[in-house]
């Protein structure tokens, strides 16, 4: 694409000189030979100190805030905020992937992936070939793709729906973040059907504040409807029991569709009834009944799959579809997944690394449980501090007995974040924990002090195959440690 086309009706003050642009990067490491590389400014560096990096691989052009010297035969592109200018030059380079398929955001503190797997499979159910986008991993039809942040940063997000568009993708859906919403990632994606699921507090150490945390989420509902380069309707579709709903709506120019269990809403769950093997409910579509028997379980799933029939209701998809695509879904990695190998008792492992997700996540697991509840579970480094005596209080109230170790202790000490943990547990007197900073030996501990009808939930990574600490980032998978051990347990038992 011709330079002066790519800069076209933008403010800025065009160059003399026009080139063809073969490609765009804002990391240096990417650019090739007559790419346009766009510096902006991060959380661990500055796009700026790479721009004699990306001109020693090619770079034509360079789009900078700052007035750095390049060489002569380099195109300079003073910009006055080129974060907020990299989606537009990505989705104009890419031609706009987003307006070829319909859009489909989700958006909250908890529920996301499960929310977003679901809506996909009422999509694909439907007759549609879709593609998903999340923290688990994109999916292009069948075909799976690696993941890096829960929302690409722009470049790459345009990367990849021009990619699901030459694939033939009708229906994409997405995980849309707080971080994504303010740093501009989805600018220039016009969505078709924006899903609220819940705010409960996290990632405060970005956001500073709920307000602003909320004020982030809400930037998906204010541009619902705003942009017209696509025919059919919007809609946004809210969590009428969530605090947020009324701000929510309120930002929204588009029509609403609720969905809760407790207030009244356009979709509504009756006659709940859980199990450790799924749950049944009575969904009420616009007065219709549908009887659901679900593969999923917890009342958090219940509020994901009430999320998911409102964006097929959204689409028109008929009701019967709409079941037969949620009665199918098996579960979803990390999410409330069972760890079998023919133990007496229940091994969970479950995402939940925010105050409500651990809450909501111990409040199934009793509902379900014969015997205790044992939570394992820590809290991230180099992330809101302010949520780990919420926790600690959260785990040694709805659990039996809390075993407090690491999870990504990043750069911090992993025994300070145990003792900002301990500051809620010592706000429950006589509560039983135990303190085993090592991930592995603390999950050993609790799988082999449960009983038969317990049920222990790991919290904190669920689908995750890391760890990070310090600058090492190692394999662990706590569905693997888990099988690992019950394996032993059972296999030791059989050999005595």
């Amino acid at each position: 694409m011709l330079l002066s086309k790519l800069l076209a009706d933008l403010p800025l003050t065009l160059p003399a000189k026009d080139l063809a642009v073969t490609g765009i990067a804002y990391d240096s490491r990417r650019v090739e030979r007559g790419f346009l590389f766009v510096a902006v400014k991060g959380f661990q560096t500055d796009g700026h100190l790479y721009i004699q990096d990306a001109v020693n691989r090619g770079a034509a052009a360079i789009v900078m805030q700052q007035d750095l010297p390049v060489p002569e035969d380099v195109v300079k592109i003073l910009a006055p905020d080129t974060r907020r200018l990299l989606p537009q030059l990505s989705a104009r380079f890419f031609d706009y992937p987003a307006r070829k398929m319909k859009m489909i955001g989700v958006t909250g503190t908890n529920g996301k992936t499960t929310t977003t797997n679901l809506i996909e499979s009422i999509y694909r159910a439907h007759g549609a070939k879709t593609g998903l986008i999340g923290t688990i991993h994109n999916r292009i039809g069948s075909r799976l793709l690696p993941v890096e942040h829960t929302t690409p940063e722009s470049t790459d997000l345009q990367i990849l729906l021009a990619e699901m568009a030459g694939a033939g993708v009708e229906s994409v859906t997405m995980e849309v973040s707080s971080h994504a919403l303010a740093l501009h990632r989805v600018d220039q994606c016009e969505f078709d059907t924006a899903v609220f699921t819940n705010l409960t507090q996290d990632h405060l150490d970005f956001h500073g504040s709920m307000d602003d945390y909320l004020a982030a989420k809400l930037i998906l509902f204010e541009q619902l409807g705003r942009e017209t380069n696509k025919t059919g309707p919007k809609w946004a579709v809210v969590n009428a029991d969530d605090p947020a709903a009324k701000r929510v709506k309120a930002a929204c120019s588009a029509p609403v569709i609720t969905y809760g269990i407790k207030r009244p809403a356009d979709i509504a769950a009756r006659n709940l009834k859980l199990s450790a093997q799924g749950v049944y409910f009575t969904a009420l579509i616009r007065e219709e009944a549908i009887p659901m028997h679900l593969k999923l379980t917890a009342r958090f799933n219940v509020y994901n799959a009430l999320a998911a029939i409102g964006a097929g209701v959204a689409a028109g998809i008929p009701p019967a579809i709409i079941k037969m695509a949620l009665e199918g879904v098996a579960g979803v990695p990390g999410r409330f997944e069972l760890v079998d190998r023919g133990q007496p008792f229940a091994v969970v492992v479950d995402y939940a690394h925010t105050p409500d997700g651990l809450k909501n996540v111990l409040a199934t697991a009793r509902e379900v449980a014969k015997g205790k509840v044992i939570a394992v579970f820590g809290c991230g480094g180099d992330r809101d501090r302010t949520k780990r005596q919420l926790m600690g209080e959260i785990a040694v109230r709805l659990s039996s007995l809390a075993v407090i170790t690491s999870d990504n202790p990043r750069s911090e000490n992993p025994l300070n974040i145990i003792n900002d943990i301990m500051t809620g547990v010592q706000k429950a007197p006589g509560a039983l924990y135990q303190v085993i900073p090592d991930r592995r030996q603390a999950i050993d501990w609790a799988i082999r002090t449960a009983k038969t009808g317990d049920v222990v939930v790991i919290a904190g990574k669920g689908h995750e195959d890391y760890q990070i600490i310090g600058d090492l980032r190692m394999h662990f998978d706590d569905r693997e440690v888990a099988a690992a051990i019950l394996d032993n347990i059972v296999n030791g038992e059989h050999a005595g």
